[in-house]
C-alpha cells in the first residue's frame, strides 16, 4: 500500500555536489536517481524541482555586484542544467522522464503548464521542472511550493542532508533533537527554518504538508512513500 500516490521531491542544487564542493557529483546524482527511479516503479507519481546553488546563486551574485534580476535568471539556468542532469541520468536507468521549463527554452525542455505536467505523470513519466517559478525574486523552494499545490500532490517532500527538522543545527548542536511532526503554526512560532517565509505560507494556506528527510540515505524515499516514518512532518 503507497501513503503517497504523486509526490513532489524538492532537492537543492548543494546536495548534488556530494563530496566535491561544487558542480555535480555524479556518484550522488546516480544514488538520488536510482532512489527516484525505484519509487515511480512502484506507481507512485513523481514531480521533481531543483535548485541550482551548486552552479550558480543569485543572492551571492548581488554580494559580487551582479544585478539581483539577472543574477536570478543566472541562477534559473543553473536549474536547469541540473534538470538536464537528472533527466540524462534517470533515462540511462531506463525510466520515463519528462524535462520542464518555467519559461520557453526549446529544445532544452517543455514549457511548463499543469495540464501538461500532469498529462505526463498519468502517462507514466517522472517529470522534472526547472527554471524556478520562471520570475526573479523568488527561490525554488517557493517554486517547489507552488507546483506542489498546482499538481495537487499528496505531500512535498524535502529532501536533505539531515533526517528531520530539529531543535536547532543537528551539526552545530549536539543537544539539538528532533521533531517527528510539527504543525505549521508551532514551526513558524518557533522560527524553524523549513523553507522559505513564502514557501512556507504557501503550503500552509493550502493545507500541502511538508516532509523533510535525509535523501542521502538510500531507501528513505522508498520507505517514506509507504508509509514508514521517516523525517520530519509539518501539517496543518
Amino acid at each position: 500500500m503507497l501513503k503517497y500516490k504523486r509526490i513532489l521531491l524538492k532537492l537543492s542544487g548543494e546536495a548534488l555536489m556530494g563530496q566535491q564542493g561544487h558542480g555535480i557529483d555524479t556518484a550522488r546524482l546516480e544514488e538520488y536517481c536510482k532512489q527516484v527511479s525505484e519509487t515511480a516503479k512502484e506507481g507512485v507519481q513523481i514531480a521533481i524541482v531543483i535548485g541550482g546553488g551548486n552552479i550558480f546563486r543569485g543572492m551571492r551574485g548581488v554580494d559580487k555586484g551582479f544585478d539581483r534580476y539577472k543574477g536570478d535568471y543566472m541562477g534559473m539556468l543553473a536549474t536547469t542544467i541540473n534538470g538536464l542532469a537528472i533527466e540524462s541520468m534517470l533515462e540511462s536507468l531506463k525510466t520515463k522522464v519528462k524535462l520542464f521549463t518555467a519559461f520557453s527554452m526549446h529544445p532544452v525542455g517543455e514549457a511548463y503548464s499543469k495540464s501538461k505536467a500532469i498529462e505526463a505523470m498519468n502517462n507514466g513519466n517522472v517529470i522534472i521542472i526547472t527554471a524556478g517559478t520562471g520570475n526573479p525574486y523568488f527561490t525554488t523552494d517557493s517554486a517547489s511550493a507552488l507546483r506542489a499545490v498546482e499538481l495537487e500532490v499528496d505531500a512535498l517532500l524535502k529532501g536533505t542532508r539531515v533526517d528531520g527538522v530539529y531543535t536547532a543545527d543537528p551539526e552545530k548542536d549536539p543537544k539539538a533533537t528532533k521533531y517527528d511532526e510539527l504543525t505549521f503554526a508551532e514551526a513558524y512560532s518557533k522560527g524553524l527554518n523549513i523553507m522559505d517565509l513564502t514557501a512556507f505560507t504557501l503550503c500552509s494556506e493550502n493545507n500541502m504538508p511538508i516532509i523533510v528527510f535525509d535523501m542521502n540515505k538510500l531507501g528513505n524515499l522508498k520507505k517514506l512513500i509507504s508509509g514508514e516514518k521517516i523525517g520530519t512532518l509539518i501539517k496543518k
